[in-house]
């Protein structure tokens, strides 16, 4: 229950915050709109994980789910309940700018890519961000925006544009915003797992946590979780 309330509550404060950035101004042509945009869904990245991410993850987004999972970091029972809960929140649809759906396609990945390379790194055991891990995954969110905004208005996350597409009923090019983010997500967790910091432990011990029960899972916390908690420690 706690779980889904607090990932419920995260999509709704991250949405409400980046939209009301978004359309606050009714003049959108001005260059530092997308500016105050893209630092307002980075900046509610932040603070919603240090406020949640020790309760739920703080994932937000389907990608870094589905990169976590990859990365044999949680297991697929969970994975697929985080999805469905952060599919639950509507915000407006998404639309390409003057590009084609390959390009789009291309931006899409190449954002998200990054975003979850951040992720994986910054919560990796291995490594000590010295409490920085909200503060690097919303830079590397507002990063995200600052790129793609003028192009596809830089989902990232599909589940900020499932919602609308079933509402207005229009599903043209939505492909995009789902294809791109959670194709780089599996790319991500494969780069990073494999080529730029494998583990020392064998393949068949890291993915025994992806058929593990939830009371099993618990014995392997999810580093997003662990990380900020470890934080917050640091802060107190």
């Amino acid at each position: 229950m706690r779980l889904k309330l607090s990932d419920s509550l995260g999509m709704i404060i991250f949405v409400f915050t980046g939209l009301s950035a978004a359309i606050g101004d009714p003049n959108n042509s001005y260059p530092d709109q997308e500016i105050k945009v893209a630092f307002a869904f980075g900046l509610a990245i932040a603070t919603l994980a240090q406020c949640i991410g020790h309760v739920s993850g703080a994932h937000l987004n389907p990608a870094i789910t589905l990169g976590l999972l990859v990365s044999c970091q949680m297991s697929i029972l969970r994975a697929f309940f985080y999805i469905i809960r952060q599919t639950e929140v509507f915000s407006p649809l998404l639309q390409l700018n003057g590009i084609s759906p390959y390009k789009g396609y291309g931006v899409e990945f190449l954002l998200t890519l990054q975003l979850v390379l951040c992720v994986l790194a910054v919560t990796d055991k291995r490594c000590d961000v010295g409490g920085l891990t909200p503060l690097a995954i919303g830079l590397s969110v507002a990063l995200g925006h600052l790129a793609g905004i003028s192009y596809t208005g830089c989902g990232i996350n599909p589940a900020r544009s499932f919602g609308p597409a079933i509402i207005l009923e229009s599903f043209d090019d939505h492909w995009v915003y789902w294809a791109g983010p959670m194709s780089a997500g599996v790319v991500a967790a494969l780069l990073y797992n494999f080529l730029l910091a494998p583990r020392d432990e064998p393949l068949s011990k890291q993915t025994r946590v992806l058929f593990c029960c939830s009371s099993q899972e618990k014995e392997i916390r999810e580093p997003l979780l662990e990380d900020v908690r470890d934080c917050s420690k640091e802060l107190i």
